[in-house]
């Protein structure tokens, strides 16, 4: 319990390493992307549906009401220990890479919608650079719907995105104005969509690795939109303009 109150609480170390998740929902993403379980907590009202596939040596641990830890405000009584999944920078350049990196990027509801925009529109992965928001925050988790456990997702830093250009990989950098409107930014190549902090942007350092500006067009006077909505146009963008190839 006390490993699974600092994994709900994003305290990698005092977790033992491991990764909380809460609802059933979750962890039936869970089990079904057959990631590594260490245990299953259940309140003791709860039972978990038949439909559930569970390992033999799955561990089950019920707990009593008032002793059963979350971190929602309504908790569904169902949570679980998992081994978070892990991946190399080389595992998002399969096929024709489509990948998102986020720089700054701190609000975690923003964060769990670009994964699962991501894995809607056919992105080989996420890459995350310093300051942002794990994934494995709680909100994020929610707002991902399953998709943060079955995407690959990296942390990584300049070196990554050196190892990406490397690899043919086009850095394109998502800007308020002034950059290719993305329709014509070609985004049928390898390519990666450089997203920044919701009130910042991308830092002069982030925008210098680019090897272009693309601009979203609003003829409105708003005058940027919200990170995830930017990412989740330019990744229907990218999926729109590779549909139109084939």
């Amino acid at each position: 319990m006390k490993q699974l109150r600092a994994a709900l609480d994003g305290q990698v170390r005092l977790s033992g390493g491991y990764i909380g998740i809460e609802g059933e929902h979750l962890l039936e993403e869970a089990l079904r992307s057959g990631l590594d379980i260490k245990s299953i907590f259940l309140r003791e009202d709860r039972i978990l549906p038949a439909s559930f596939v569970l390992p033999p040596t799955l561990e089950v641990i019920t707990v009593a009401k008032d002793a059963f830890v979350s971190a929602t405000e309504t908790p569904q009584g169902v949570a679980a220990l998992i081994t978070p999944p892990r991946y190399s920078p080389e595992a998002l350049l399969g096929g024709k890479p489509l990948i998102v990196i986020t720089e700054a990027l701190q609000d975690p509801g923003n964060l769990g919608t670009l994964i699962r925009t991501a894995e809607a529109f056919g992105a080989t992965g996420v890459v995350t650079l310093p300051g942002t928001v794990s994934p494995w925050n709680q909100k994020a988790l929610r707002a991902s719907a399953g998709s943060a456990l079955r995407l690959p997702i990296i942390a990584g830093d300049t070196a990554t995105i050196d190892l990406l250009r490397r690899n043919g990989v086009r850095i394109l950098a998502a800007v308020p104005a002034d950059g290719i409107p993305a329709t014509k930014a070609g985004l049928v190549e390898p390519c990666a969509i450089l997203l920044g902090n919701e009130g910042a942007g991308l830092s002069a350092a982030m925008l210098g690795l680019a090897d272009e500006r693309i601009t979203i067009p609003t003829p409105g006077p708003t005058e940027s939109l919200n990170a995830a909505v930017a990412g989740s146009i330019l990744l229907y963008e990218a999926a729109r303009q590779r549909a139109g190839e084939q």
